[in-house]
């Protein structure tokens, strides 16, 4: 079983957390849902114009179940 911070860090080390071409991610905004947990996490360039979303599901039993990019 992986610690939820652990599968966050590496979400977002991974090419899912990467700046497309060309730009640098220079600020990151959180969203928490009720019970404390991420719901997402933005990405923005050093203009800050959004460059990416991760969202994040939880399992029931507060376990990250899927991060995905918008």
């Amino acid at each position: 079983m992986t610690w939820a911070g652990e599968s966050i860090h590496n979400a977002i080390l991974s090419t899912l957390a990467s700046a497309p071409l060309g730009k640098k991610i220079a600020k990151l905004g959180f969203a928490y849902n009720a019970d404390g947990t991420i719901a997402t996490i933005k990405a923005y360039d050093t203009d800050g114009n959004p460059l990416f979303t991760l969202a994040f599901t939880w399992n029931a039993d507060s376990t990250l179940k899927e991060v995905s990019r918008s």
